[in-house]
């Protein structure tokens, strides 16, 4: 390969992991810091790329509505579409956080699932809403027009890091506050928590949407970078373990572990593409379970020799940033 494609790979490879970063501080925000067993993170991934494409995208019309159905298409810019899909996935889980978060911490990722499954199932069910199973395809993305589409993924490489540094920042200015320090004291011992005055059910519930407004926003860059979305692509595998398995590996309870552990777990999973394409032609149907299978098994070396991950918890988090 020459090393003008060895670039590109990489660059493709530094998106998707950027993206993935993101999910990993929604997810670290929630677990991480307050301890919301959430497995749902494929529906806020799959609501914040539905809804950001609805938003994005113009109306079809002619011959073209015969074959694609959406709800709506007001063909907005794509910081609209981003913040479009963080408010609806913010009131989205402000709406299951009201049944859900008095649950505890097993029924709760039940719950989650359950509900992640329902939207997948509900977009792939219902054409009127985004042309069902199809999906949507020719999403626009931004500043397209600025560079030859060879070389637009630089472009949106940079994209990618300016909103995962300013959401990184974000997270961090809240989680060093007063605000972080009650969501700590929470996931420790609500009981004590609640007996020095907290509202537990109300800081729980701020946490929860504020995870999922960072996923829906994950979810966004996602659809805006494949240019077309379906539901078949927001499974609880592919939605939810692998951005788990992330966080575990970078470290539960730190925003630059839960970004290390991204990029680290999504080059092991490039990797393993690799090595299951060295397999012999009989096994190759086989080889997407290979792989997360291969995911799964780091998973427990990590949970076993590394349980605090590769950067582990901050114990000091009061002070300022430099």
């Amino acid at each position: 390969m020459e090393l003008g494609g060895i670039i590109a790979y990489l660059v493709s490879l530094a998106i998707m992991a950027g993206i993935y970063a993101v999910f990993s501080l929604g997810l670290n925000i929630q677990w991480g810091y307050t301890g919301l067993f959430n497995i749902g993170i494929a529906g806020f991934f799959c609501i914040g790329a539905y809804t950001s494409a609805m938003v994005t995208t113009p109306q079809p019309t002619g011959v073209y509505a015969h074959y694609v159905h959406q709800i709506f298409g007001l063909n907005l810019p794509f910081i609209l579409g981003l913040c479009g899909a963080a408010l609806t996935c913010g009131i989205i889980a402000f709406l299951i956080g009201i049944p859900t978060l008095r649950l505890g911490e097993d029924y709760l990722a039940i719950s989650t699932l359950g509900i992640a499954e329902t939207f997948r199932l509900i977009f792939n069910n219902e054409h009127w809403l985004a042309n069902g199973p199809r999906g949507l395809m020719g999403l626009p993305q931004p500043l397209q027009n600025l560079v030859d589409p060879k070389h637009y993924n630089y472009i949106y490489l940079v994209v990618i890091v300016i909103i995962m540094v300013i959401i990184y920042l974000l997270i961090e200015r809240a989680i060093r506050s007063p605000w972080g320090r009650v969501l700590r004291a929470i996931r420790e011992d609500e009981v004590s928590a609640a007996m020095s005055g907290k509202d537990i059910f109300y800081f729980k519930m701020q946490s929860l949407v504020f995870g999922a407004m960072v996923m829906g926003i994950g979810g966004a860059l996602y659809a805006h970078y494949t240019k077309a979305i379906s539901p078949d692509v927001f499974t609880p595998l592919y939605g939810t373990f692998i951005i788990w398995v992330m966080l575990m590996a970078g470290g539960s309870g730190n925003n630059k572990g839960a970004i290390l552990g991204a990029f680290v777990v999504w080059g092991i999973w490039i990797g393993t593409k690799f090595m299951t394409d060295m397999l012999p032609y009989t096994l190759k149907a086989r080889a997407p379970y290979i792989r997360f299978l291969l995911i799964g098994i780091l998973l427990e070396i990590i949970l076993i020799y590394r349980p605090q991950g590769l950067l582990g918890e901050e114990k000091r988090v009061s002070k300022m940033i430099d």
